[in-house]
């Protein structure tokens, strides 16, 4: 719950880091949200457009928060993107070369995922690497091991799979009317479940559990959590092996959306994932953060991205210069924060 004045009234003053950071993430993208539909018209005006956004960046939503996580310990992981590649083709390899199941597709995810936090989460914790250097180590051996495992792309022709993808979760009430008078059912896909369950139960554990607070007493000050009695070392493995299977899950998540394989797949997510996280709220100092906050971060970095694309500056650099300035903004916001807690101290 957030502080309160004597008078029991709500105070900016009083609130903590955390969530003055998810207020001003949650309202920045609800004032450039409203502002593009009373802007830019029936392109936002219509729910299902807000659900393809939820629909096209589920896996983004979930490698984020993996992110989130382990920058509240104050680490990064830049290897989350190649490592969706390399789910994509080992999944897609799987499912159209050996035959396999989806069941045993998903398990495979999985498995790389933890794969992957086990090892890093181990150099990091316990051998004292700098986090940067061992994902950037992971990064590029997922994509060399994404070349070895095919070296092409291609489509999935697995029949249960196309079954799976093609899967909708409709939203009652949320349809429109098209051009020619016919109701549309507005919908998502099954990732975007997965997505919010997710959010769900990373914003439990990090409000309510022992695990949650342990990450942000070690980002916050390291040599206060070791005081407190807190494993520092157990704290940072368990961040990265987090993180890395939820780059697994996401990276299925991913894989049934665009259901191909293809060594060039998520390029750049690390990026996104590291920015929707800023956005959202997440300090690079570590200590401060929040899921949700991710969350609205995802929705703020493509919701942008797609008003520069409604206003015709197709190319490529007007959407890095804009993202570039949101980047730059709310860093500024964090670094204005940080002023307001030391002064606080």
């Amino acid at each position: 719950m957030a502080p309160k004045t004597k008078n029991g009234r709500l105070s900016i003053s009083n609130m903590s880091d955390t969530n003055l950071l998810l207020a001003i993430t949650m309202v920045v993208f609800v004032v450039m949200y409203v502002s593009a539909i009373a802007l830019l018209g029936a392109g936002f005006r219509k729910p299902q457009a807000f659900f393809n956004i939820l629909n096209d960046n589920a896996a983004l939503i979930i490698l984020s928060c993996g992110m989130s996580i382990v920058m509240i310990t104050g680490g990064i992981d830049i290897s989350v993107g190649t490592l969706t590649a390399l789910v994509c083709m080992s999944c897609a390899v799987h499912l159209d070369y050996h035959n396999g199941s989806v069941l045993t597709a998903m398990l495979i995810a999985l498995g790389i995922g933890v794969a992957f936090g086990l090892v890093q989460g181990y150099l990091v914790a316990y051998l004292e690497i700098q986090p940067f250097i061992v994902s950037l180590a992971g990064m590029f051996f997922a994509k060399g091991m994404t070349t070895i495992v095919n070296s092409t792309q291609f489509n999935v022709q697995h029949e249960a799979f196309q079954a799976l993808k093609a899967t909708r979760v409709y939203v009652p009430g949320m349809g429109s009317i098209n051009k020619l008078g016919k109701y549309v059912p507005a919908y998502v896909e099954p990732g975007v479940i997965v997505a919010i369950v997710i959010v769900i139960a990373l914003f439990v554990l990090l409000r309510w559990g022992k695990l949650g607070r342990c990450f942000y007493a070690v980002g916050g000050n390291m040599a206060s959590a070791n005081m407190l009695g807190i494993n520092v070392r157990r704290t940072k493995f368990l961040a990265h092996l987090l993180c890395s299977t939820l780059a697994g899950i996401g990276g299925f998540v991913y894989f049934l959306h665009v259901g191909s394989g293809s060594p060039s797949h998520a390029s750049g997510a690390e990026m996104n994932a590291i920015a929707s996280s800023i956005i959202g709220g997440t300090m690079l100092t570590g200590g401060v953060g929040n899921v949700v906050g991710t969350f609205f971060g995802v929705l703020s970095l493509n919701t942008i991205k797609n008003i520069v694309s409604s206003l015709g500056l197709d190319e490529a650099w007007w959407t890095n210069i804009t993202v570039a300035a949101m980047i730059c903004l709310f860093l500024l916001i964090q670094s204005v924060v940080l002023l307001r807690k030391n002064k606080t101290k």
